[in-house]
């Protein structure tokens, strides 16, 4: 029984990792691809992803009707097929579904395993932890995007390893009544959600440290970016397979609650102890469903209501998923939602154990795995990744100052191409040789586009360290990266005036050596609906040319207004420079048939602009906009 338990564990955590790796491209699909660059409605959006998960409420009856060992085995077939099909597809509709096929598939194979494993807690915290750990070495990039042979043969033994444990007769040990009634099951999908938002997210982990460095975020990787998802997995495995003593009951609950809360309401300095919180909590609340007592129920239908259970965990993760971020699209509060999901993992985890058991308690849900050694090894893991991705020297600037610098300001959809895919690559020969950088739509970590340090992983491409400053929540916002030393990195919340989405402006110095410096302001201004920024606007200059003093000054990024417009204007009448006028109209938005003139460049006006252009590419739904700077002094 033990070795048929552990076989048992062992398939559940591929499976997961499988089905995160799928739900990691269905999620940003969606947005990108059914959402035509933010051209459909939010509603819709929700209604299409919530969609497949409300159809996956009838996988239980069928897992009953056909059997659980053939329904599962087709399942993980289909989700395995359509998981290697993604990492060869070529983006556009098809990824969008194959991704559906696959999570569809992925939902009834998590039913057809809940009907038959009682004890899930095992194989859901060690898949979610592996997924966590491959995503961290690969330092938040995904096999799925990675190109290479690697990713092939990785994804290739994933799958086979998943359908070999499905296929084994000893999969499916029978089951004893009285059975457990799915308690732990119906954690599966609330522990996604945390997990992926926060808990185990090598993104996080990363922009959490960047914030310790400075007033926004850090000029250039810090040290061991990644160290504190060490800690957090190792608190998570040992919680969760740690058989959890009567006396602290309360206290895996609170500390999820404390760190959900810290998530959705702290500052971006203490997103460090909400990870750490919220990974303890989520682990010890595993281990409390999971040592659940038994009901006295047939195995049949306890069977079914373990599948159900992990469906409805399931379509929790959907629902709450859709609200969180589809408040910055339609601007209602949303750092309760976090904190709404610890409480109902509470109490779930805590029900079974107020009560009095109808009959003994199974075993600990460490199903016989030793919770201290797998801890530490799971953290040995994570600090090899943190090493792995450690900081990368910055360009030095003792040979005096350039004689010409390269700028380009590029809106970068979170690194998302127009046919669906994270292609840092494209974006790569998109930016050129450029010697500062201007990102907008910067994501660090936001599991509705995958969980991807997307900053962190072009700036390592590029070989650029960067200053981040967060405009929607800690994760997503503003950046510039350069190949000089920056400093007085300064950042000012912009007036909302009625825009869902965060805006703000980031100013940076740009040391270029000799005492030469180059201001350089970073923003996305976030119209009203129907209406101009012109109220940003005027803040953006207000706070530009008080920053830059008499230093050069560079203003940069998706204006979202057109030349002519109150807010261009509102910028030029502050002293600013259009560096386009020359080469106007430049249209840079949509990408594939550039209509609007959007994306700009200011200029103060002792500073020489050059060789505009608008630089073709699909890399994102918008072009990059590049101008060569000459200083006053050598113009």
């Amino acid at each position: 029984m033990l070795r048929h338990r552990h076989l048992a564990t062992a398939t559940l955590a591929l499976g997961v990792v499988v089905l995160v790796d799928v739900l990691r491209v269905f999620l940003p699909s969606v947005i990108t691809i059914f959402g035509q660059a933010a051209s459909t409605p939010a509603e819709l959006l929700g209604a299409f992803a919530l969609g497949w998960f409300v159809l996956a409420l009838a996988a239980p009856a069928l897992v009953a009707r056909v059997g659980t060992r053939l329904v599962g085995l087709v399942a993980a077939v289909v989700l395995g097929a359509t998981r290697l099909a993604l990492t060869a597809g070529p983006g556009g509709r098809t990824q969008l579904w194959l991704a559906t096929a696959g999570l569809l598939a992925g939902l009834v194979w998590l039913a057809a395993t809940a009907a038959r494993v009682e004890r899930p807690v095992p194989g859901l915290a060690l898949g979610l932890t592996a997924g966590a750990l491959g995503h961290a070495l690969l330092g938040t990039h995904d096999l799925l995007w990675w190109g290479r042979w690697e990713a092939w043969a990785i994804s290739v033994g994933l799958v086979a390893l998943l359908l070999v444990g499905e296929a084994n007769p000893a999969r499916s040990p029978g089951t004893v009544a009285p059975a457990p009634a799915g308690r732990a099951w119906l954690l599966v999908g609330p522990a996604l959600l945390l997990g992926g938002m926060v808990a185990l997210s090598p993104a996080v982990a990363g922009t959490a440290m960047s914030f310790w460095y400075g007033e926004v975020g850090t000029a250039g990787p810090p040290l061991f970016a990644l160290a504190p998802l060490g800690v957090a997995v190792a608190l998570f495995v040992f919680g969760a397979l740690t058989p959890p003593r009567p006396r602290w009951r309360l206290l895996p609950p609170v500390s999820l609650l404390a760190g959900a809360v810290l998530f959705g309401y702290g500052p971006p300095t203490l997103l460090t102890f909400a990870m750490l919180l919220t990974a303890a909590g989520l682990g010890g609340c595993l281990a409390l469903a999971g040592a659940a007592p038994q009901v006295a129920d047939g195995a049949g239908r306890a069977a079914a209501r373990r599948a159900y259970a992990a469906i409805g965990g399931m379509l929790v993760f959907a629902v709450v998923a859709v609200l969180y971020y589809a408040a910055y699209d339609l601007g209602y509060p949303n750092g309760w939602l976090p904190a709404g999901v610890a409480v109902l993992t509470g109490v779930v985890a805590l029900g079974g154990r107020l009560r009095t058991p109808q009959v003994a308690p199974e075993p600990p849900a460490s199903a016989g795995l030793p919770a201290g050694p797998v801890a530490v090894l799971a953290a040995l893991v994570a600090f090899a990744a943190a090493w792995a991705h450690g900081p990368w020297l910055v360009a030095s600037n003792r040979d005096g100052p350039p004689e010409q610098v390269r700028l380009v300001a590029y809106n970068i959809r979170m690194g998302f191409g127009l046919d669906g895919r994270l292609d840092l690559a494209a974006l790569d020969r998109a930016v050129g040789r450029a010697d500062v950088v201007v990102l907008s739509e910067v994501d660090r970590g936001w599991l509705l586009n995958g969980g991807h340090d997307t900053l962190h992983l072009l700036a390592a491409r590029l070989e650029m360290p960067y200053v981040f400053a967060p405009a929607a929540g800690p994760l997503w916002g503003d950046a510039v990266l350069s190949r000089w030393p920056v400093d007085r990195a300064r950042t000012r919340p912009l007036p909302a005036v009625g825009a869902p989405t965060g805006a703000q402006a980031l100013g940076v110095t740009v040391d270029l050596g000799d005492g030469v410096r180059l201001a350089v302001v970073s923003t996305h201004l976030q119209p009203p609906p129907g209406e101009d920024p012109v109220v940003q606007a005027r803040a953006v200059a207000e706070f530009a040319t008080a920053y830059a003093g008499d230093a050069p000054l560079v203003v940069a990024g998706d204006f979202n207004t057109e030349p002519g417009d109150p807010a261009f204007t509102a910028l030029t009448s502050a002293g600013l420079v259009d560096a386009f006028a020359s080469v106007r109209p430049l249209p840079t938005s949509p990408a594939d048939d550039p209509r609007e003139q959007i994306d700009h460049i200011f200029v103060s006006s002792g500073l020489v602009a050059t060789d505009p252009t608008a630089v073709p590419s699909t890399a994102s739904d918008h072009l990059p906009v590049a101008v060569t700077l000459t200083l006053p002094s050598r113009a």
